[in-house]
């Protein structure tokens, strides 16, 4: 393969993030000339690394409330610490009257996790997982006690820092 067909190959590195639509909803107003829609989306991104983020966008097109919720999500990213495919500890996350238990699992396991959870683990780069929703089932309110719940996750080296330990002998 020559130079020439080698620069058209690659791709650029400028988006590494993963895309996932977790809601897509519709609602009509009634006015004086008929009903007027709209729609609003829910998406995470995520590189799978452990830098994952959610947006919500409305727009009176489809294509216009995605892309505006995928620039959100873009805006709003957090970093979750991801131990060998999982999570480094059990987290409570509560988000109005929505709360979400995430719990490690043991390589194998997979993610075993609803709908908008489990976007939110594919998007993190999270392998084995095990959660519980409790509460209201609705998926931004549901989406946002994940975050809390990552937002609350501890980092080993930050844990082993603060308690003047190597992480070595934290973690034997």
């Amino acid at each position: 393969m020559d130079q020439k067909d080698q620069k058209h190959t690659e791709r650029k590195p400028s988006d590494e993030f993963i895309e996932k639509l977790v809601k897509l909803n519709r609602t009509s107003k009634t006015v004086k000339g008929g009903r007027r829609m709209s729609f609003s989306a829910l998406t995470v991104v995520g590189d799978q690394k452990g830098r994952i983020g959610f947006g919500f966008g409305k727009a009176n097109d489809v294509t216009e409330a995605i892309r505006k919720s995928l620039e959100k999500a873009r805006a709003n990213l957090t970093f979750v610490p991801v131990k060998n495919g999982t999570i480094p500890h059990e987290v409570v996350g509560t988000y109005k009257s929505s709360s979400v238990l995430l719990k490690p699992a043991c390589p194998g396991t997979g993610v075993k996790a609803g709908g908008p959870v489990r976007a939110v683990m594919d998007a993190a780069g999270i392998t084995d997982v095990i959660s519980k929703s409790q509460g209201s089932r609705t998926s931004v309110n549901v989406v946002r006690a994940t975050f809390d719940a990552v937002t609350k996750m501890m980092n080993a080296r930050a844990v082993a820092q603060n308690r003047g330990k190597t992480l070595q002998e934290m973690w034997g």
